[in-house]
């Protein structure tokens, strides 16, 4: 599915899925995403988390949208630093898990969306005077200036937090991932964590065919 990308300072990486199966728990995944989080915990402190390269390259595009990354933290770094705190991460279902595994593994807000629930075209913008969504364990979302992904009915997802339309729910079959990455990201890099994203939605989640591409 193309992206049009109208905000600056930024690339897009995204994994189309097909076939999968949405289950609450994949117990190796489970055991994957223990190491990772013990990992994480032992290498940072929230203090030093936030001096990181990765942190530091997200909030500065976040800036470059107009955002405050102190009052709207990007979805990669809370997931950091409630990892930091040793709270691990949620337990949503297995292909939610991937997405949360790869986002703290490489400090990038990702996105997972249902397929179904959207349509071409797609934009990455800011959100407009009026724009509202639900947000998933939120309440509703005023969007206006806010980073948006949007189809023709509207915003969907963020890098902030994403609306329940489009969330991944047990009924999903064909999805999309996105990692919202700084343009000064390599692409060998942006490549590096979508392979790794395909290959996990293979083997954690049954994915019959999965297609890599870079926006930017």
């Amino acid at each position: 599915m193309e992206i049009a990308i109208k905000l600056p300072g930024v690339k897009l990486g995204t994994v189309e899925a097909d076939e999968l199966h949405v289950v609450p728990v994949d117990m190796a995944l489970a055991k994957l995403m223990d190491e990772v989080c013990d990992r994480k915990r032992r290498e940072f402190t929230v203090e030093s988390l936030a001096e990181t390269q990765e942190v530091r390259l997200v909030r500065a595009m976040f800036r470059e949208w107009d955002m405050d990354p102190s009052k709207y933290r990007p979805s990669s770094e809370a997931l950091l630093r409630r990892v930091v705190q040793g709270k691990g991460l949620y337990r949503v279902s297995n292909v939610v898990d991937i997405c949360n595994l790869g986002s703290i593994e490489v400090g990038l807000p990702f996105g997972c969306y249902d397929r179904s629930r959207i349509r071409a075209p797609i934009e990455f913008r800011h959100g407009t005077f009026g724009e509202t969504y639900e947000g998933i364990g939120k309440k509703m979302w005023h969007l206006e200036g806010r980073p948006v992904l949007a189809d023709p009915d509207g915003p969907f997802g963020s890098p902030i937090s994403d609306s329940t339309r489009s969330m991944i729910t047990e009924s999903a079959r064909d999805i999309q991932v996105m990692i919202y990455a700084p343009a000064s990201t390599p692409e060998t890099s942006i490549e590096k964590s979508l392979a790794r994203l395909g290959e996990r939605l293979t083997e954690f989640a049954g994915a019959r065919a999965t297609r890599a591409a870079i926006f930017k």
